[in-house]
């Protein structure tokens, strides 16, 4: 009979969101932002937030359009409930959508206005 070790405690690996990943990348990509520093003061070993960084910008060369756009939230009493306006950088450009829009056709949405 085969003896099985069953380890308990904390797991190693810690799990970062997609959000969480994003914004420590955006941080680490400004002018005069050095990748170490950005990396310790989130607790992140340098080498992995290269990894991030890459993948980025793998996205960003062609995988998807990735792009980090600044965001200001403002509060509209006229708007519907759950509903988000999008304003372009640099042009006049506005979208309108509710929560049940669909998030691929919006992206492409925004990918062709970004253009």
């Amino acid at each position: 009979m085969a003896t099985v070790t069953v380890l308990s405690g904390p797991e190693r690996r810690r799990r970062w969101a997609s959000s969480e990943k994003a914004s420590i990348v955006e941080e680490s990509l400004k002018p005069g932002a050095v990748v170490t520093a950005v990396a310790r003061r989130h607790d992140v070993h340098p080498k992995l937030l290269h990894h991030w960084r890459r993948q980025a910008k793998r996205l960003a060369d062609g995988g998807g359009g990735l792009q980090f756009l600044p965001v200001a939230v403002t509060p509209s009493v006229r708007e519907a409930e759950g509903s988000i306006e999008i304003e372009l950088a640099g042009s006049s450009v506005r979208v309108r959508v509710d929560a049940a829009v669909d998030e691929a056709a919006l992206g492409r949405v925004l990918r062709a206005l970004g253009r």
